[in-house]
């Protein structure tokens, strides 16, 4: 037999065997402790914690003593906190910068390691199951669980997310200035004909409502865009047999999902904030030019 067909077969046979043992993900969290009143203990709860304890310990290490002259640990947190501050400060705008980059450097680093969290060893495959008939066994109750796999926990992500969007905006930008943003109209009234400014200030109105009507749903689609793409993932994994070449895919899956995340997160703020700080300095420049009038 050649190489090929020798490599061909290998394929086919590692196809039939990684298809027989793919029965998929539950969508939902198994419950491992139960606390009566409804509180209960997930293994995706459980997993989320244990990364945090990680990422905190690991922070407090890297920077325990800063020094001027770094460390390669804080020099590696330094160095990835200046790109994440490249990135984020010219979508959020200056004035809001300070407020609102601790919360996406946290959001970067938690759902990044979260994701990422379903590669390790016995994520997912150990915990309690069943022998069938066959002397097959079945997990039915994982004991880990990737916390971003978990709906209820994205949507906590998102809404914390939103949260935040909303403290910002009217601490930073005001609401005479998100109501103008939202419904204002934008046009020109010096080079707008009279007859169609009253009727593109109505048009403005209708895209306003349709816009809130879009925010107000945005922890829905942030929820759902993450949780589908890491618990696709970890359904491929587990419905591939953990093929090896997988697994730099969602390497890179879950660095990707983590930057939209908080990308879009940054967005939503610079939206207003940002335009907030061109609206300003424009008034300021005004005010200049009168004066010097």
């Amino acid at each position: 037999m050649s190489l090929a067909k020798k490599f061909f077969s290998s394929v086919a046979a590692l196809s039939l065997a990684t298809s027989a043992m793919a029965e998929g993900v539950s969508p939902k969290a198994s419950v491992l402790f139960d606390l009566g009143g409804g509180w209960r203990i997930t293994n995706s709860m459980l997993t989320g914690w244990m990364i945090s304890l990680v990422i905190i310990t690991l922070i407090l290490w890297a920077v325990r003593q800063p020094k001027v002259l770094p460390g390669k640990a804080q020099s590696v947190f330094e160095s990835v906190l200046e790109a994440l501050r490249d990135l984020f400060e010219p979508i959020v705008g200056k004035k809001a910068f300070p407020a609102v980059f601790p919360l996406l450097v946290t959001l970067f680093l938690f759902i990044l390691i979260q994701n990422w969290s379903g590669l390790l060893p016995g994520v997912g495959t150990i915990g309690k199951g069943h022998v069938d008939a066959a002397g097959h066994f079945h997990l039915t109750q994982p004991f880990v669980r990737p916390f971003t796999a978990d709906f209820n926990s994205t949507i906590a992500l998102a809404l914390i997310s939103f949260g935040a969007f909303l403290i910002i905006i009217f601490k930073y930008a005001g609401p005479k200035l998100i109501l103008w943003d939202l419904f204002g109209n934008k046009a020109d009234k010096k080079e707008t004909p009279g007859w169609l400014y009253p009727i593109l200030s109505l048009v403005f109105l209708v895209v306003g409502f349709i816009e809130v009507f879009s925010i107000s749903i945005r922890p829905f689609t942030l929820s759902v865009r993450l949780f589908g793409n890491v618990f696709g993932g970890e359904n491929l994994l587990h419905g591939t047999g953990f093929f090896p070449v997988f697994y730099f895919m969602e390497l890179l899956v879950g660095l990707i999902q983590a930057t939209v995340f908080t990308l879009l997160s940054a967005v939503y703020v610079g939206l207003i904030c940002n335009h907030g700080d061109d609206h300003d300095h424009d008034h300021a420049a005004d005010g200049h030019a009168e004066a010097h009038h």
